[in-house]
């Protein structure tokens, strides 16, 4: 027999997807992720990986599309399908895990920093403050330039430089939320910090913090892309940024290959964009003052 609690939850969930099947945009985006993460993790069903080794490929090179290779080759005549198909593996690994990273560091300082009062809150703040002054690819640029080149390289330089805006927002929600009379009653009660913040904080901010996750997903795959164009990123993985780097690098670009440079393009503006309407739908049907601006 399920629990009050639990049928809570269930009719909360289905309330929130039933407001979300509105929204048209945000429909679309997460039927567009949804073809897209499939496609990325079937990739080692439906092609043959042999196909990323360059002493493998079989095409020749910057080959235009044809009924062999659908998007043409590349400089080492392997298919740009294939690369695309494989590189989406790798954008949206790094995507998902910084996102983790950071989300999970923001979320954190911004709590503390709203429910305990005096000398953490100043530190945590002013370390914030330090992160938001300075631009995060850059810093994350500084990282991924010391450290060894690889795909967890990546996913640190960005989580740890990106999670200032969630630290910030988390902590604007938890001041009201504490504000709010049923906190103080529990205080009054004899609630502790640890329950304060697991039963009352942090399920009243998990739901803003899930619209904020989407929209970080779509940077963190930005950013990742940008390293990996500008060489930082793993040289033995193929992802969308290394692909358009390699263009850039190996001529492709000037020699009019536009079938090398527009699929992983286009790979990464749908897949941000889709990010974007996921995670502003989200923001509406959470949001109430959004809500009631609809």
């Amino acid at each position: 027999m399920t629990s009050p609690a639990w049928q809570r939850r269930r009719t909360a969930a289905r309330d929130l997807w039933r407001e979300f099947r509105t929204n048209r945009g945000g429909l679309v985006g997460l039927c567009v992720l949804a073809a897209i993460v499939v496609l990325a993790v079937l990739a080692p069903l439906i092609t043959d990986e042999s196909g990323l080794d360059v002493i493998s490929a079989t095409g020749t090179p910057l080959q235009p599309p044809s009924g062999e290779y659908w998007l043409g080759t590349d400089v080492d005549g392997r298919s740009v399908l294939l690369l695309t198909f494989w590189g989406a593996r790798v954008s949206l690994l790094v995507g998902f895990a910084a996102t983790v990273l950071s989300v999970f560091i923001g979320t954190l300082v911004g709590i503390v920093a709203a429910h305990f009062q005096g000398w953490p809150s100043a530190v945590l703040l002013r370390v914030t403050d330090f992160f938001l002054v300075l631009p995060s690819l850059v810093l994350a640029i500084a990282l991924s330039s010391v450290l060894t080149k690889g795909v967890w390289t990546i996913v640190l330089a960005i989580g740890v430089t990106s999670w200032p805006s969630t630290a910030r927002l988390v902590r604007a929600q938890t001041l009201t939320i504490e504000s709010r009379p049923y906190i103080e009653r529990a205080k009054a009660l004899g609630g502790g910090h640890a329950h304060l913040i697991g039963k009352h904080v942090l399920p009243a901010v998990l739901p803003l913090v899930l619209a904020n996750t989407t929209l970080v997903v779509g940077s963190s795959i930005i950013a990742e892309s940008t390293l990996s164009f500008l060489g930082l990123g793993d040289p033995t993985s193929v992802s969308w940024g290394s692909m358009l780097q390699t263009a850039l690098s190996s001529g492709a670009v000037t020699a009019g290959a536009w079938w090398y440079l527009l699929p992983p393009g286009l790979a990464i503006v749908v897949i941000v964009l889709s990010f974007t309407l996921v995670g502003r739908a989200l923001e509406t049907v959470l949001n109430p003052r959004l809500k009631a601006g609809r």
